[in-house]
Parts: structure tokens; sequence; C-alpha cells
């Protein structure tokens, strides 16, 4: 039953069955095999190293044509469109194996539901029908919510100063943060693993929701870590602090540790480098559970902010970072005159040296 699935899958999904090698899809693309093979592997897709073999379809030379037009238009550098590719790839594969998941819990659904009273296994032509009238009814809502989502999605970053075009490699000016859970790979020995699924989905959700509400973006989401950026610094500490209380209010799960830190980025595909990421990340690293630790950057630019209040954490240093100070991220106080730091118990004699 599974190989019909994927036959029929491949056959409707990729504009038919397998028909090209790879010399035959290079010379109708008129790009190189050489070109082909790396453009197919940098999408995160397998190449035979015999390219005799019949491993495409008419999609797959609609797809390459399609991206060698867009080289050839000038819109992407050709020096770039490696790297391009493979971001392509790494985004796709996440979302369709999240998708297939779906269709073949879908698929196989349906089956059981339709052939739970026959008297034996479903023939393979009653599969191949209901799969194709599954996809069918499927594939076309599918395509057009990814279109309208792409260009929606193209509106959003567009709207962003680090997404406007820029000259090459310039740098901007953006908070980064990261969040972890506390205890993660020790919680993952200890519960099943429909409780573990129910745990990431409320992590991706709730990060997505809460970060997309003040302004941020996810740049990655790496299990029980999510990276994301913001180019207001009151949204970033906006973003920090209601994921802790989002996480906060749940009994039963992980506290969090949230680093932030403000400075020049390298915004590439979708992702970003710099130090300042590095320096997100370690603080990431050093803060309690339950706590956000913020850069001497982030906290000066918010210091005349009431909506916060930062708590100087005097000894904490980080390895190669050790000329700014770094503060503890929190909500005021009811009664600020009774703020004494108390709340900070440790945190002004540690010496993480990290």
């Amino acid at each position: 039953m599974l190989s019909v699935i994927q036959s029929e899958l491949e056959n409707a999904l990729l504009g038919g069955s397998l028909r090209y090698t790879l010399n035959e899809v290079a010379e109708s693309c008129g790009l190189e095999p050489a070109r082909v093979r790396r453009l197919w592997q940098a999408l995160g897709l397998t190449v035979d190293p015999d390219p005799d073999v019949v491993m495409f379809t008419d999609g797959d030379v609609e797809a390459l044509r399609a991206a060698a037009a867009i080289i050839a238009s000038g819109a992407i550098d050709e020096r770039l469109e490696i790297p391009a590719a493979r971001s392509i790839g790494q985004s796709m594969s996440r979302l369709t194996e999240w998708q297939l998941n779906l269709l073949n819990t879908h698929v196989f659904t349906r089956l059981a539901a339709a052939f739970e009273e026959s008297a034996g296994p479903p023939k393979e032509e009653e599969i191949r029908a209901l799969v194709d009238h599954i996809i069918e009814r499927t594939t076309e809502l599918t395509v057009s919510l990814q279109s309208h989502m792409w260009r929606r999605h193209l509106v959003a970053t567009t709207g962003r100063t680090a997404a406007r075009p820029q000259d090459p490699g310039e740098l901007h000016e953006l908070v980064v943060g990261f969040a972890d859970m506390v205890g993660y790979t020790r919680l993952t020995r200890q519960i099943d693993a429909a409780a573990l699924s129910e745990l990431l989905d409320y992590f991706e959700s709730e990060v997505s929701d809460v970060i997309a509400r003040h302004n941020g973006w996810v740049i990655k989401t790496v299990g029980d870590e999510v990276m994301f950026a913001a180019e207001r610094p009151i949204d970033a500490a906006r973003i920090a602090l209601d994921l802790q209380d989002s996480f906060a209010a749940q009994k039963d799960y992980p506290d969090l540790r949230i680093g932030l830190a403000w400075g020049q980025a390298l915004p590439r595909f979708g992702d970003l480098f710099g130090s300042v990421v590095n320096i997100a990340a370690r603080l990431t690293g050093a803060a309690r559970p339950g706590t956000i630790l913020v850069d001497e950057n982030l906290a000066d630019a918010l210091a005349d902010c009431e909506e916060f209040r930062f708590q100087t954490v005097r000894t904490l240093r980080l390895r190669d970072f050790h000329h700014s100070r770094l503060y503890v991220l929190r909500r005021p106080r009811a009664d600020r005159t009774a703020d004494s730091g108390a709340d900070g118990e440790g945190l002004g004699d540690e010496d993480m040296g990290l």
C-alpha cells in the first residue's frame, strides 16, 4: 500500500512520472550538468551519481527552467544562486514534512474508513482512485494558500528596514533574541511522545503568536529554542516579557530563559549573523530559569521607559565580551519604593565566566 500511495503522489504532484536524466534536463534548461547538480542538491534533493539514471519529471524540468530564467533576469546574482537555493530547500523541507504527515494520515484514515467493511485488503486501483480523489480536492487549495501566504509574507518582510533593498553585505541595527526551554533534554526522557508533541506545539505556536504580536519575526526554531528579531528595542522587550509570562502560567511546562542583545547584524537569506547574534546566544545560556538577560546597549535604549526595570548583573562575564555590563529585564513593581533588588539574589555576585 505504501508503495502505491508514494507512486500516486509522485504522479499527481510532480507533473508525471520520472522521465529525464541529469544530462537531458541540463540540455533542456540550457545549463551545465554540474550546475544543475549543484542547484538540485542545494535545494535538498538527491542526485544520483550516474548522470544516465532517470530521476527528473516534467515538473522538475519546468522548475529548473524557472530558476534559470530568474537568474538570467538578474533578479538573483549568479554567485548567490546556491545559498538562495539552499534557503528555499530548507524552508520547503520543513513545510512539506509537516504537510505530508497530515496528508498521509488523512489518506490512511480515509482508506481505513472506506474499506473497513470489505472482505479483504483494498485493490491497487481502488487505492489509486482514492488517493487521486484526495489530492484533487486538496492540492489546488493548498497551492493557492501557499501562493498567497508567500505573497503576504513577502509584503510583510519588505516592510522591515532590514529587508529593503540595500547594498550586499550591509549591516542593520536590530535586537536579536533567543528563548529556550530549561531542562528540555532531561524532560524528553521523562515524558511520552504525546506529551512531548503537545509541549512542542505549545512552544512553537506561543512564540510565533507573541513575536508577531509585537512586530518581531521568527528567524528559526530548533527543537526547544527559538531565535527572533525586532527592529525596535521596546518590541523586543515586550516579546521577552510576554513569553516569560506565558510559560510561567503553564504549571507543567518548563521555564524559559531568554537573552536579548541590540546591535549590528548581517541579514542573509532569512538568517542573521554577527557579534550581536553571538552575544544574544551567550546571554541566553547564562540566564537563570525564568529570567531575561540583556546587554548594555538594549538596557540603555530602554532606560527611560517606565514599562520596564533593569537590575545590574555586576560580575557576570561572557567569554570574548568583557566590556559590556549586563542586566536582568523585568516588569516594574507595583511598589517601586520597595524595589531593593532582592529578587535577583545571587545574580550580582556570581561569575559565570562563559
